[in-house]
This record gives C-alpha cells, sequence and structure tokens, in this order.
C-alpha cells in the first residue's frame, strides 16, 4: 500500500509549508554547478503543488527565496531571479489548469523589476483559482515581518487609531503578510537540515515538523504523502492533555 492510500482525507492539514533545502547539494552529488539543483528543483515544485491539488490540501506555502539569500554569490542570485522569472512565465498556464492561485509574500519590492512585474501578471492570472493556494515567500524573513507588524501597530497607536490595550494576538496576526492564510499545521524541511531558517516563526507556533533527509530535488509526491502520513500519527493537544481531546 502507498502512503496516498493511507492518508485519512477527513484529518488533512489545511495547510503546508515547505523549506525547499539541498539544490545545491544535489547538484554538487552530479557534478554539476549549483544552479543545476535549483534548476531540478523546479520539476519538485511542480510535483508537489499538483500532488497537493490531487489530495486536497488548499495552502501551499514555499520558502523560495530569504533575506539571507541575498548573500549568496551575484551569479547564483542572478540564476535564481533568472529561474524565478521563466518559471512564473511557464507555469501560469499550468497552475490555472490546476485551478490553483498563486499568492507571495515577503519584501517583493526589492526583486528585480521584471520579477515583480512577471509575478504580479500571474497572481492576477490566476486570482479566479479556488482549489488551492500557493504562496511564494520571497525575499523573506519571518523577523522583518515580525518587525514591521510592530511598527504597523506602533503608528497606529500614535494615531489613535486603535488604544494600546486593543493589541493582542489576532490584531497582531492581521498586521502580517499572511493574514488571509491560516497557519501551517505542517512544516516539511529536505536535506536532513533541522532548522526553521527565519520562516514563519510567528505562525509556525504550534505547528509540527517534519524532516526528511530527502534532497528537494529527489522530493516528489509520494514523499509529500509520507509526511501527511506521519503528520496523521501525531496527537495535536494545543496545551491540553490527550483525555480532554475525547
Amino acid at each position: 500500500m502507498g502512503f496516498k492510500e493511507q492518508i485519512d482525507y477527513s484529518r488533512l492539514p489545511k495547510h503546508i509549508a515547505v523549506i525547499m533545502d539541498g539544490n545545491g547539494r544535489w547538484a554538487k552529488g552530479q557534478g554539476k554547478m549549483r544552479v543545476f539543483g535549483h534548476e531540478q528543483g523546479v520539476l519538485s515544485v511542480k510535483d508537489i503543488v499538483e500532488g497537493c491539488v490531487e489530495v486536497g490540501i488548499e495552502y501551499l506555502t514555499l520558502y523560495a527565496f530569504s533575506t539571507e539569500n541575498w548573500n549568496r554569490p551575484k551569479a547564483e542570485v542572478d540564476a535564481l531571479m533568472q529561474i524565478l522569472i521563466s518559471t512564473i512565465n511557464k507555469e501560469t498556464e499550468t497552475l490555472n489548469k490546476n485551478n490553483v492561485k498563486l499568492n507571495a509574500i515577503g519584501n517583493i519590492e526589492s526583486l528585480p523589476q521584471e520579477c515583480i512585474d512577471d509575478l504580479k501578471e500571474a497572481m492576477d492570472k490566476t486570482a479566479h483559482n479556488v482549489k488551492c493556494t500557493l504562496t511564494l515567500a520571497l525575499s523573506y524573513s519571518a523577523k522583518w515581518e515580525i518587525v514591521n507588524a510592530a511598527k504597523k501597530i506602533a503608528v497606529a497607536v500614535k494615531d489613535n487609531t486603535i488604544d494600546i490595550n486593543d493589541i493582542d494576538e489576532e490584531l497582531f496576526s492581521s498586521k502580517l503578510t499572511t493574514v488571509n492564510i491560516p497557519d501551517p499545521e505542517l512544516m516539511i524541511r529536505t536535506s536532513g537540515e533541522h532548522r526553521i531558517s527565519n520562516y514563519l516563526l510567528w505562525q509556525m507556533a504550534y505547528t509540527e515538523f517534519y524532516f526528511t533527509d530527502v534532497l528537494w530535488p529527489d522530493f516528489r509526491r509520494e514523499n509529500l504523502f509520507e509526511a501527511i502520513v506521519d503528520y496523521q500519527k501525531r496527537e495535536r493537544r494545543f496545551g491540553k492533555i490527550s483525555e480532554q481531546l475525547n
């Protein structure tokens, strides 16, 4: 029996977040340049998106480019931006075919203008889709996001549009870039690393983590289904005890 057949469709995670790690190491293992790994990683993205649509995952967020990634060699960053542009242009039709809405979070304005234009165009073209929302975290930093939310609230308090006593978790969440996205129930990180690397720190307070040694270019929907099955074996208590859940 495959992992898909083991999935309990009544207990699917509504939102899965992914840290796509291991492209460079995969390429090195093939005796290739790092950019080759990023190119191959696009095939994994396509397969995982289609896998999510296949089983009914409503939200998928992919950590595509962090603010720290800007510190990589310029040639690699430039190549990543070109891959991003070409992938968006090539896959918009596929997203529509699969009824997938494209979204983006992060400091989008720091991206090259061509990336911004193509991203906005693809988001507009897929805005009507409702089966799954694919969010790309681009030039994203959770700390940056939290600081920005704090600044927005501080300005609102200063302008007397909100009272300081009105500040609670719900208000703070409404100032984040993920305001219209539920918090992820499952986070998958590939390549054997066991950290969350400044990713959705506020949103993942109660997320279940799944780490795999599989490098991202080798990660396919069967690996996704395996992660979902593993998630469904866990008891999510949110501070309660087991007896309170029955």
